[in-house]
């Protein structure tokens, strides 16, 4: 494989970088250790600016070109949290925090992106301005959107933005994208049903909370099998169902659920959530309850821009000659998503080999993925960006 001579050179000690962040790992925003780290390598690196607290814990940084006569201005971003997952690897590195683990690994993404840097800031073998990316709360806190609200992208005039994420299952040395969406949107709701209580014994003198409730939850399956275009792919679950009774002679006052839905599409999530309330809502009434409906919008699907998925392809091919360039979209969710809702970008995926999923306890990252990643953000940099001749 075509890696880099000196990422080759460097991956001992980018893998003990990886390997510290992994033994430390923080959650959401509260990333102040993770982030000091990596605010004090970019020094080390030499980087040409560095700023903090951006999207509240995230870190921002820059390396210019031997020349800027082109302009171009490259986002690379690599997520820096961990989970509230109780580590069951046993290996010599494993978290040293109690219910905090690195199981999807960002310790590696944010590894491979300080990797970048360093051979980015040492041979400045382009022409524009790549701006680094480091991203607290991916795990669920939009850390993503934060930064952005925070003006990311106007503030460094970002013209396009990359990033990937390792992919349990697909060998190493392999890469996998698609344009368009490649991941789904996360909404999740919570319905509340109110009947009226009673003795189990006169179900006549009451309103059965938990069968309406039953009902309702049976009911809304129907959004993904009648409602929604066969072509198009939507998951709606119901992860919680519980009562007000604690008793089997009660009938309940109330009942609750909370589930999730993911598409891949605008048109597919707003139908979800109209027909959601309408379900929810006129079951109750037919059966005489009532229902009330909270939506929580989560993250937009992560959709790639065409053109530059075509350059995410093309440093892939460079790096490894191996990718999957149509792959299947699959349905969880990623908060890149807002930044490739502000900028043409891609995201792709590197392969992490025959491992336990991502957000399991025994989950492992492939530290022979690290130059790979690196090489493929230094490949976008040179491709999109390259030097003029001396």
């Amino acid at each position: 494989m075509p890696i880099r001579n000196r990422l080759a050179e460097l991956h001992d000690e980018i893998t003990v970088w990886r390997h510290h962040l992994h033994e430390t790992p923080e959650l959401l925003f509260d990333v102040h250790e993770t982030a000091g780290f990596v605010e004090a390598r970019l020094r080390e690196i030499g980087v040409d600016d560095i700023a903090t607290g951006i999207g509240r814990t995230g870190v921002v940084a820059t390396i210019k070109g031997r020349s800027n006569s082109s302009g171009r201005v490259i986002g690379l971003r690599a997520d820096m949290d961990a989970l509230p997952i109780t580590e069951a690897t046993g290996l010599p590195y494993a978290s040293k925090v109690p219910g905090k683990m690195h199981a999807c690994g960002h310790d590696g993404h944010t590894s491979i992106l300080l990797g970048a840097a360093k051979y980015l800031a040492e041979t400045r073998n382009f022409d524009g301005t790549v701006v680094l990316i480091f991203q607290p709360a991916e795990e669920g806190g939009g850390g993503g959107k934060e930064m952005c609200d925070d003006g990311l992208m106007d503030r460094w005039g970002i013209q396009e933005v990359y990033g990937l994420h390792n992919m349990p299952g697909l060998p190493v040395g392999e890469f996998a994208i698609r344009p368009g969406a490649l991941l789904a949107s996360a909404d999740e709701f919570e319905i509340t049903v109110t009947g009226k209580g009673g003795h189990a014994a006169s179900p006549h003198d009451a309103v059965d909370t938990t069968l309406v409730a039953a009902q309702i939850l049976i009911s809304l399956q129907t959004v993904v099998s009648r409602n929604v275009n066969p072509i198009h792919r939507v998951v709606l679950t119901v992860g919680t169902f519980e009562t007000d009774s604690a008793a089997s002679n009660v009938i309940a006052h109330t009942a609750r659920m909370k589930g999730t839905v993911r598409t891949l599409d605008t048109d597919a999530r707003v139908l979800a959530e109209e027909r959601i309330r309408r379900i929810a809502t006129d079951t109750a009434s037919a059966l005489g309850a009532t229902a009330e409906v909270a939506w929580m919008p989560g993250y937009p699907p992560t959709v790639n821009t065409p053109q530059e998925t075509e350059y995410a392809v093309r440093a892939a091919l460079a790096v490894s000659g191996k990718v999957n360039d149509a792959a299947d979209p699959i349905m969880p969710a990623e908060d890149f998503a807002y930044m490739l809702e502000e900028r043409p970008g891609a995201y792709i995926f590197l392969g992490n080999g025959d491992t336990q999923m991502c957000h399991h306890p025994a989950y492992q990252f492939d530290d022979e993925a690290i130059p790979l990643g690196c090489s493929w953000f230094a490949e976008i940099v040179e491709q999109r960006m390259p030097a003029s001749p001396a």
